[in-house]
């Protein structure tokens, strides 16, 4: 049953995401998201109370991109490169399917007072992923021992929102995927030793 809900949810995020990113937010009514998504008004309003409540679940569309990286990712890759992969995929998936103003609303709503904080939520798959990842650095002796994994995990979701919300800011006035690639292994060798 719960597999059943979660696949229904997930066709109705995807389906108003797409539709966000090719008509616009504001030209997207929820008729639209029911008919694309094949589901029903009732199944809608089940998981959202409007329209206005999908910009948090932007951070599931995301999730569900990093359960297909966890399937697909090199086992064999370096800690880095798994980190700086993970990033690059995401960023071209935000670059190439989401556009700046539902990005900024995501935003928005993790601002307003007692909005659901889904970027935060530490069960997410983003933030399991990413622990998997340093846990694996750590193991390795990768990281320097005075940063926890919570201390590796916290400052790389930092590093990505605080890029996503300049690249909002800045109006995508730069490839948000090229200039996280320029920066964000620079940013990761102050983690690591020697």
């Amino acid at each position: 049953m719960k597999k059943s809900q979660n696949h229904t949810k997930g066709k109705i995020v995807s389906a108003a995401w797409k539709l966000f990113y090719e008509q616009g937010y504001e030209r997207t009514t929820v008729d639209d998201i029911v008919e694309a998504s094949g589901t029903s008004k009732g199944s809608f309003y089940h998981y959202f109370e409007s329209k206005e409540s999908l910009p948090a679940s932007l951070s599931y569309l995301f999730d569900e991109k990093y359960e297909e990286l966890m399937e697909t990712m090199d086992p064999a890759m370096g800690v880095i490169d798994k980190l700086v992969y993970m990033n690059q995929e995401l960023f071209l998936m935000i670059e190439n399917t989401v556009s700046i103003d539902i990005l900024s609303r995501l935003f928005a709503s993790q601002l307003v007072s007692g909005s659901e904080r889904s970027l935060l939520d530490p069960s997410r798959t983003y933030y399991k992923l990413l622990r998997q990842i340093v846990i694996e650095g750590q193991q390795q002796g990768i990281f320097r021992e005075e940063f926890t994994t919570l201390d590796v995990t916290r400052a790389y979701a930092v590093f990505e929102r605080g890029l996503m919300y300049d690249w909002c800011i800045s109006r995508g006035n730069y490839s948000l995927a090229q200039y996280s690639a320029q920066l964000l292994p620079q940013f990761l060798k102050g983690f690591c030793k020697g």
